[in-house]
């Protein structure tokens, strides 16, 4: 169903919002199925792309690695930090842990990846 106002004035039911994720089709048997949006899949897609902007995660052919860019390492950790700020108080007690923890992981990380990279002049 359509939420918008014309359906609203047409009909007196309210209008049922769906989760993006939701398919309006079927997929096929070949396609992937997308995991759940949950608190834990966000906070750890989060810490995937900062380990893979800091050059710990590669997929493919080493020749193909990217160099590390941690000016958007550090922007995926900043936006996590946000959002357990933004949170605090209204997680459970393994979700606070997982991003406590994650957010505790990936700083460490950025230190050294930091450290090991080449300065610019």
């Amino acid at each position: 169903m359509n939420c918008n106002a014309q359906s609203r004035s047409r009909q007196d039911r309210p209008c049922k919002l769906k989760i993006m994720s939701e398919p309006d089709i079927q997929p096929s048997t070949e396609e992937m199925p997308l995991p759940p949006a949950t608190f834990e899949f966000f906070v750890l897609s989060m810490k995937m792309q900062a380990d893979m902007s800091m050059g710990l995660i590669h997929f493919g052919d080493e020749a193909d690695r990217p160099k590390p860019d941690l000016r958007v390492a550090r922007h995926s950790i900043d936006l996590l930090a946000m959002i357990a700020d933004k949170t605090r108080g209204n997680l459970s007690i393994d979700e606070q842990r997982l991003i406590e923890n994650s957010l505790t992981e990936l700083r460490f990380r950025f230190v050294q990846a930091s450290e090991s990279s080449p300065k610019s002049a």
